[in-house]
C-alpha cells in the first residue's frame, strides 16, 4: 500500500478521520475504489462508510440519470 504525507494548514481543521473520508469518497465517486475498499481505507465497515458519506457531501446513488440506467441495466 502506498504512504504518503501531506502538510496541510491548521486552518483548514480537518482530522485524519475527516481527510480519509474526504479523499475515499472522492475515489468511490469516481469508481477508482468499491465501496468496501473505501470503506477498508478509513477502517469503517462497507454499510458504516456508505451511511457517513452523505455528511462529507457524496451520495451513495449515481449523480446522472443515465448512470442509473446503465447501473440498473447491470444489475
Amino acid at each position: 500500500m502506498k504512504r504518503i504525507t501531506l502538510e496541510l494548514p491548521d486552518s483548514l481543521d480537518l482530522s485524519d478521520f475527516d481527510l480519509k473520508m474526504i479523499l475515499a469518497c472522492q475515489l468511490y465517486h469516481q469508481a477508482k475504489l468499491s465501496s468496501g475498499q473505501a470503506a477498508g481505507l478509513v477502517g469503517l465497515s462497507k454499510r458504516e462508510f456508505l451511511e457517513l458519506m452523505g455528511k462529507y457531501g457524496y451520495s451513495i446513488f449515481s449523480d446522472s440519470i443515465e448512470d442509473l440506467r446503465k447501473d440498473i441495466a447491470h444489475a
